[in-house]
């Protein structure tokens, strides 16, 4: 049951760019696209905020149910498409194609609207709000874009969403419930409710002035003081050993593990116990040891608690060996999102055999025991396998392990 299952093609949109070139350059050189947004709310003091839009209109776009499109869903559908267009599939038995999709909030973006016309313009809602706003809208949507009539499946896991959609994914494929599946996640909640929101939790990192907003985000750093929220998709289609030979294709790159617990412990602290059996169980599933590893995408939000945790679990697990970073302080926290982006990030790291930095880490924290990737991108030219770590509000943890071929 731990045949690897191969990544036939993914998809994005993300705040580092909606194709890959310009995905590949500022993950890579570690540039930011966090930035500041002042936010104003009536009875509330002023909030600058770090945030990382995606450049992305989805008012062109149109769902195939016809009904009106959150932006999250709309990020969704575009970053299957883009996926299904990369892997060239052909002709597919609908009946043996699965949806599996992860969001911590859904279409958040529609209810923040929809409180804000119901309570502050006393208009009267749209007969269409729940079925925009509901959780497994984008799955619903994916499945009638793409004629998917297998298992389609939401996620909602807070921050480890879309990597367990992803995980659940490689666990059909291998079961043999189906041939293909679309499996991502996407989040799009940078709005005057979700945001204020997010602030009261004193978890995004402060800001005094604008320019303060591209640095703000500083994981595994001796100052660190939190995330930026940003917003984005992306989908991979996976696809299993039999079928992708059964038509010619084999693509370099695979799923080779997965695990998913929980620390059961508390609602927002991380537990660095729970994490460390999540990682090596990922490595059992994998039928791997932690020496064949050779790069680490940590969850690395850069709160106090957060790194801390996930320190002690990956030294524990690989020791100081192994190259770690983390590439939410460029692209933010994408909350459900976070855990398909980042594995995108593992892909492009697999397919150059090169490694992201962690950007702004001047100065790591003393009492962390990490091999970290800083200032500037490494050479790996024999990375073979890395991991991508996803744990959550909740005490949800997942791990995911991709690979590819000699």
């Amino acid at each position: 049951m731990n045949r690897p299952v191969r990544i036939a093609g993914y998809g994005i949109v993300t705040p580092l760019g909606n194709e890959l070139t310009p995905f590949d350059d500022r993950l890579f050189r570690g540039h930011s696209s966090v930035r500041a947004h002042a936010l104003t709310l009536p009875g509330l003091d002023p909030m600058l905020l770090p945030v990382a839009p995606c450049a992305f209109d989805e008012s062109a776009a149109r769902a195939p149910s016809n009904l009106p499109v959150d932006r999250g869903t709309a990020m969704a559908l575009a970053a299957a498409q883009s996926a299904l267009q990369a892997a060239d599939l052909g002709a597919t038995d609908p009946q043996r194609l699965g949806i599996f999709w992860g969001s911590g909030m859904g279409g958040s973006a529609s209810f923040d609207a929809t409180c804000q016309a119901l309570y502050g313009q006393h208009r009267r809602m749209r007969p269409t709000t729940v079925l925009t706003t509901m959780p497994n809208a984008a799955a619903a949507e994916l499945a009638l874009r793409h004629g998917a009539r297998g298992a389609s499946l939401t996620y909602a896991c807070a921050c480890a969403s879309s990597a367990v959609a992803i995980g659940e994914a490689l666990r059909a494929l291998r079961a043999g419930w189906i041939d293909i599946a679309i499996a991502g996640g996407h989040e799009a909640m940078l709005t005057p409710g979700v945001l204020a929101s997010w602030h009261a939790m004193r978890v995004l990192a402060p800001l005094r002035e604008d320019a303060d907003a591209a640095t703000a985000c500083r994981p595994f750093s001796a100052d660190r003081a939190g995330f930026a929220l940003g917003e984005g998709a992306a989908a991979l289609v996976l696809e299993s050993e039999a079928h992708a030979q059964a038509r010619g294709a084999r693509s370099p790159l695979f799923l080779a593990g997965y695990a998913t617990n929980c620390d059961a412990m508390h609602i927002t602290q991380p537990q660095a116990a729970g994490q460390t059996r999540a990682m090596r169980a990922a490595l059992q599933d994998a039928g791997l040891a932690p020496s064949d590893i050779g790069y680490i995408n940590a969850h690395g939000t850069a709160t106090l608690a957060g790194d801390a945790a996930e320190a002690q679990s990956v030294a524990e697990v690989f020791g100081n060996t192994t190259p770690v970073s983390s590439t939410k302080a460029i692209h933010g926290h994408l909350l459900g999102a976070g855990g398909a982006v980042e594995m995108v990030a593992v892909l492009r790291a697999l397919e150059r055999r090169c490694l992201p930095p962690t950007a702004h880490l001047s100065g790591a924290d003393p009492a962390f025991r990490l091999d970290l990737v800083r200032g500037a991108a490494r050479d790996a030219p024999q990375l073979r396998y890395a991991l991508s770590n996803s744990f959550a509000f909740g005490g949800t943890n997942a791990v995911l392990i991709a690979g590819r071929d000699h």
